[in-house]
């Protein structure tokens, strides 16, 4: 028999609240969290706005020598992680240690100490890098920190594949938990890239929004006036355990993670299928695993980036998916509030996606203001609402055409 999984700790970094308290309040209010960029001098780019986590202390998670350790992605995981913990009120001395994970989603690393590096080295010549600027850079140090922080021996994994990572790396938790090889696992995604030289790589492709005069009116999914994505950064944590374990234990349980699918667009490096064919087939896999019926789905929390491409092509994908049902379901983006978090949206995501079958209530699409004739569902535009939520996708696609939906039932 598949051992059910479900929800029991939260934690989140982000640009628009630091833990789960801030960070839902901020996103049923709408409140944007981008602004023009801090974590360097933007003049000079084309896109100078990002969504940061400004008020973020390394120092309430994680001792100063080990601070020198981590890049800021992985300092972000560590929080959320504790965060999580904290929230689950796990006792982890108590369990088996080879059988609590980690499982992250990063799609980048860090830029910071591998820019320098490069710099240095051409002004400099050999001999002058930093000790750390190589374990610090490599994607999978946000999974090993947490593990190591945590003393966590069992699984421990990264996922990389770009703007899905957070959300794939969930679906493995997932499944390990559900075969048997882990009974606890700590999942979800982290990213911190605001960076110049990536700023300059997304502007070169002109992707990212130039609505420089503007921030906080920046990221507009299925707005008809969007122009591009905003960067963002920050990270998200679901403590995932066995169903049985968690009740026998009196947990909180949030919700069922009931499903996963993922597929392949096999169509453009960067670029979504313009039908959204890999998407669709995505959201059909996810509600199949979870064995739900489409008319059942009351919710999607929206890859949503505010790309004239991106956006229509999702509406497509669900609609492809769900058919007319697709006009019944109530759809919003976090983007529009924290940016684009590559690696770390789709545990920040997911987290959205949990707290609304929790509270019963649903953050809106800010910045909906002149909807797009080819965007025509309901995509919650500007106003939080309050509705019961049964069951509940969230979507993540990322470059490469790689695509990841992830299904979560109320418990």
């Amino acid at each position: 028999m598949t051992r059910r999984v479900v929800v029991t700790g939260i934690g989140v970094v982000t640009p628009i609240g630091i833990g789960k308290e801030n960070f839902w309040q901020s996103a049923l209010a709408g409140k944007s969290g981008i602004d023009r960029v801090h974590a360097f001098n933007p003049d000079g780019h084309a896109s100078q706005i990002a969504g940061e986590v400004l008020n973020f202390d390394p120092n309430e998670w994680i001792s100063v020598k080990a601070q020198k350790r981590m890049a800021r992605f992985s300092q972000f995981a560590v929080a959320a992680a504790k965060m999580a913990l904290s929230d689950s009120g796990l006792e982890l001395g108590k369990l088996d240690a080879f059988r609590v994970g980690v499982s992250l989603g990063v799609a980048a690393g860090d830029y910071e100490d591998s820019t320098f590096s490069a710099v240095n080295y051409r002004d400099r010549g050999p001999g002058h890098s930093r000790p750390f600027a190589i374990p610090k850079a490599i994607v999978n140090m946000a999974a090993s920190a947490v593990a190591l922080e945590l003393g966590i021996t069992g699984v421990n994994i990264d996922v990389t594949t770009a703007c899905a990572s957070g959300s794939h790396a969930l679906g493995l938790a997932l499944d390990l938990i559900r075969s048997g090889r882990a009974d606890v696992i700590f999942s979800g995604g982290a990213e911190a890239t605001i960076n110049p030289v990536v700023m300059d790589g997304y502007d070169a492709m002109k992707a990212l929004s130039r609505r420089n005069s503007e921030p906080t009116k920046a990221s507009r999914p299925f707005d008809r006036d969007r122009d591009g994505f905003v960067i963002g950064e920050g990270s998200g944590i679901l403590l995932l355990e066995e169903f049985e374990s968690a009740r026998k234990r009196g947990a909180r349980i949030y919700a069922e993670f009931a499903g996963f699918g993922a597929t392949c667009d096999a169509y453009h490096i960067v670029a979504p299928h313009p039908e959204g064919a890999g998407a669709k087939n995505a959201i059909l896999a996810a509600i199949r695993d979870s064995g739900a019926k489409i008319n059942e789905v009351d919710y999607i929390n929206a890859h949503g980036t505010s790309t004239p491409a991106n956006d229509a092509a999702e509406t497509l994908a669900i609609k492809g998916a769900l058919n007319e049902h697709a006009h019944s379901v109530m759809i919003s983006s976090l983007k529009s509030m924290t940016g684009h978090t590559f690696g770390a949206a789709g545990g920040i995501e997911a987290t959205a996606t949990v707290l609304s079958i929790t509270t019963g209530k649903i953050h809106p699409t800010i910045n909906l203001d002149n909807p797009d004739p080819q965007c025509d569902l309901d995509y919650v535009p500007n106003t939080a609402r309050e509705k019961k939520v049964r069951f509940a996708l969230s979507n993540s696609f990322g470059f490469g055409g790689q695509n990841a939906v992830l299904a979560f039932r109320a418990v």
